[in-house]
């Protein structure tokens, strides 16, 4: 088998799919590494697997996994794995998937119980890690709403570690459209806020239920328009001298609280 070049046209075409516009029109974005390659191929949503030599003596059994599962698998070479993948050091293993975000009532028809709502949210890392979180422990899914990043962004599917093909993703640019929606749905909307009327250890009882977490942007926090229109405003207890927490640090403690208290046996 010889090795495609960076200037074979399928990877060229490939290559494209690290810009946005191009992903957008084809519908298909890549995955990088081993991690989310094997999650991508457990979904079947790998339409072409790229793979250099060094990463087929390292990945020998996902290659020939995603062969035996009728999956195009290219060898490529060196460079042609570098233009492909987006990290320092390229891992060499780089598959064409479909698209995973899905509209925002399928999620809803699903009657979730636990959702989180980053708004308005710029950082691709940040999104991912987010997603990962929401995936461990149990979301329903994750809406991404307002002008926020595009999950399927390389440091997003990245930072997911796999999670993006784990559970329902959907984007809704405009964000007064999914407040609505959830709560149409009956699901309690809260917003974290350092000045919360609530306090996270004492809101178990609002946990119980259907609720939707709403996470602001990185730099500015949660719009207060969206903040007032919660059912409920949280606030996280620090009882050290931090000034406050990150956003992944407070969402991850946020969807951990909910999910300890639905996940509690009934007594």
């Amino acid at each position: 088998m010889e090795a495609l070049s960076e200037r074979n046209p399928r990877v060229v075409s490939a290559v494209k799919l690290h810009r946005a516009p191009v992903r957008r029109k084809s519908r298909l974005f890549l995955a990088e590494g081993a991690n989310s390659v094997a999650a991508a191929l457990d979904t079947g949503r790998v339409e072409e697997l790229f793979f250099s030599l060094k990463a087929a003596s390292r990945e020998h059994e996902l290659v020939a996994g995603a062969a035996a599962m009728g999956v195009r698998t290219t060898l490529v070479s060196e460079r042609a794995a570098e233009a492909l993948g987006e990290t320092v050091t390229p891992p060499g293993l780089v598959a064409v998937c479909r698209q995973v975000d899905v509209p925002l009532t399928e999620i809803l028809a699903a009657t979730p119980t636990l959702l989180a709502i980053p708004v308005g949210m710029s950082d691709p890392g940040n999104a991912g890690t987010l997603i990962r979180v929401a995936d461990a422990v149990g979301a329903n899914g994750v809406v991404l709403a307002g002008d926020s990043v595009d999950p399927h962004n390389g440091k997003c599917v990245r930072s997911s570690a796999g999670s993006v093909f784990h559970l329902p993703i959907a984007r809704e640019r405009d964000t007064d459209t999914v407040l609505s929606a959830l709560e149409s749905a009956g699901i309690t909307l809260l917003a974290t806020t350092a000045k919360g009327e609530v306090d996270l250890d004492e809101a178990d009882d609002i946990l119980r239920g259907p609720v939707a977490w709403l996470f602001g942007n990185e730099a500015h926090g949660l719009d207060r328009a969206v903040a007032d229109r919660a059912t409920h405003r949280i606030r996280i207890p620090i009882h050290g001298r931090a000034e406050s927490l990150n956003l992944a640090a407070a969402a991850s403690i946020c969807l951990y609280a909910s999910a300890r208290v639905q996940h509690a046996p009934r007594s």
